[in-house]
């Protein structure tokens, strides 16, 4: 069973990306909350910690082999204990994950049912059954901290030139070509702010993703999501 590819991103779509490793190309499902984060970095080394299943059809005659993608071993972990509970499987829990781990579990923490029930595909009920079977068991997820190095990024964004948000400025003599845009933990915890924001302005989760994709590729720097927010809606087609 492979557990972590590392590869070329070359393509971020609705639900899955591409990893080109070698001469092949990997087809790997993402949930929306790992989708965020690594939508900016098409064209770069990344790795994923994986799981694999098999999926069939209800005539049970064919199978077709899925591999699903995390960013961290922690998110993988939490993908397969959420995949413990009754009635959900791996392609409802993926399509469940559209917020951080950590916000998800602290939600399980504090039996916030109402909460939980946002998630896509889960219900009411189905919110009770993840608390009642879950409670006891996601607090490591729940006290779960960034990375070290996200309270660094500022600072070391600004000594490269490149403000939060994943655009590089333009170098000063413009002589030699930039590198490959790198997102810092920090560039993830931006862009997560900005959806979360949207969500909070009352947009679904597909209007909020929708909005996010034109404001990453509208080509304009921003350093915190209320200047995110006006670059979204100075356009009102976004």
């Amino acid at each position: 069973m492979i557990t972590r590819m590392t590869g070329r991103l070359t393509r971020v779509l609705d639900d899955e990306v591409r990893l080109e490793i070698g001469p092949f190309e990997y087809q790997v499902l993402i949930p929306e909350a790992v989708r965020r984060q690594v939508q900016l970095r098409v064209g770069q080394e990344v790795t994923f910690h994986v799981t694999e299943y098999l999926e069939g059809n209800s005539g049970g005659n064919r199978f077709v082999p899925r591999r699903i993608g995390f960013n961290t071993e922690a998110e993988l972990e939490f993908f397969e204990l959420f995949c413990t509970v009754e009635k959900i499987g791996a392609k409802k829990a993926l399509k469940a994950m559209a917020r951080p781990v950590q916000e998800i579990a602290e939600a399980i923490g504090r039996q916030d049912t109402r909460w939980l029930s946002t998630l896509p595909g889960i219900g009411a009920a189905t919110a009770e059954q993840i608390v009642t079977t879950l409670k006891r068991k996601v607090t490591k997820f729940a006290l779960a901290s960034s990375p070290p190095e996200a309270a660094q990024a500022p600072a070391e964004a600004a000594a490269n030139g490149k403000p939060r948000g994943g655009r590089p400025r333009t170098p000063p003599d413009d002589t030699a070509p930039e590198p490959a845009t790198r997102v810092s933990p920090a560039d993830a915890r931006l862009i997560e702010d900005v959806y979360q924001a949207l969500l909070g302005l009352g947009h679904n989760p597909a209007e909020a993703r929708a909005k996010l994709d034109s404001l990453l590729t509208c080509g304009r720097p921003f350093t915190n999501f209320e200047e995110a927010l006006t670059l979204i809606y100075a356009n009102p087609k976004r």
